[in-house]
């Protein structure tokens, strides 16, 4: 159920804590100064069945990718295009894994920083020739598990939830549009942070301005759970993870006092944690 879905779920989901922000004193995202032209929200998963797409207007390499329901990453590396993954009008861009035979058509591909205003039509020789990308067919084996299998996803009302931490909720969730996304706790630097349900980390960093150190454990396809301003991460990125797990310790990275800034969302969509977790306990 994971691989890459993996990436355009976490893609996701960090453009929406993004617009979403923390609802805290300190400077929000810069929520007027994203891009506001077309996003993976304009257009349909699987929609591009061919093996290539000329580059439209507006297009960026993600939902090229995300239409094509392929990792960005794959299609990066299939046609030869570094980081930060730039792209011109009428590129040809393939969106399958590239043959022996069809390496060295890839690797003529004209590339943006290569190319100059005088010739634009003719492309640069790319210095390091591609090599054949192996189709990925599985993913990284947890560490945690004492097997090596990872465990099934359970059905969203099988999942098993408890409480991340039993520090004194101090702000409930809201659904006022500037209201919090989540239930923010107060405790002590150091104290532990639990996995509120059985899955695997999708994202474990501190590239998300607001959020601090975050968490974002997926449990399915429907619900995911982020865990905001630790002091330090505990798991890493493709680790499964089990309830009740410590993943991290509670602390005041990105915020004005220690604290746990706790997420439940389904489908992309905040909900509030008190209708998932334990009654009577909080």
């Amino acid at each position: 159920m994971f691989g890459r879905v993996d990436f355009y779920l976490v893609f996701t989901l960090l453009m929406a804590l993004v617009l979403s922000g923390c609802a805290q004193p300190t400077e929000p995202a810069p929520v007027t100064r994203l891009y506001k032209g077309k996003s993976i929200h304009d257009f349909e998963r699987a929609s591009l069945a061919s093996p290539q797409y000329e580059v439209e207007q507006g297009d960026t390499l993600y939902s090229i990718a995300f239409r094509a329901n392929v990792d960005v990453r794959d299609v990066a590396k299939w046609n030869q295009i570094p980081a930060p993954y730039i792209i011109v009008p009428g590129q040809k861009i393939s969106l399958q894994a590239p043959t022996p035979a069809r390496t060295q058509s890839i690797a003529s591909q004209p590339k943006k920083e290569y190319v100059d205003k005088q010739n634009k039509s003719k492309a640069v020789t790319v210095k390091q020739q591609a090599q054949p990308a192996r189709a990925v067919t599985s993913v990284s084996k947890p560490a945690v598990l004492s097997s090596n299998r990872e465990p099934a996803l359970p059905a969203s009302k099988d999942i098993r939830w408890q409480w991340p931490t039993p520090a004194k909720v101090t702000r409930e969730f809201s659904t006022a549009e500037a209201g919090n996304k989540g239930i923010d706790f107060a405790g002590s630097e150091g104290d532990p942070v639990f996995a509120a349900a059985s899955g695997k980390v999708v994202y474990a960093g501190n590239a998300l301005k607001g959020y601090g150190q975050l968490i974002i454990l997926k449990h399915n396809d429907d619900y995911i759970t982020a865990y905001a301003h630790n002091q330090k991460l505990l798991v890493k990125e493709q680790q499964w993870v089990n309830k009740g797990e410590e993943i991290a310790t509670m602390g005041d990275t990105d915020a004005e006092r220690v604290k746990l800034h706790f997420q439940v969302r389904f489908r992309g969509k905040s909900v509030n944690p008190r209708h998932y977790l334990p009654r009577g306990t909080q």
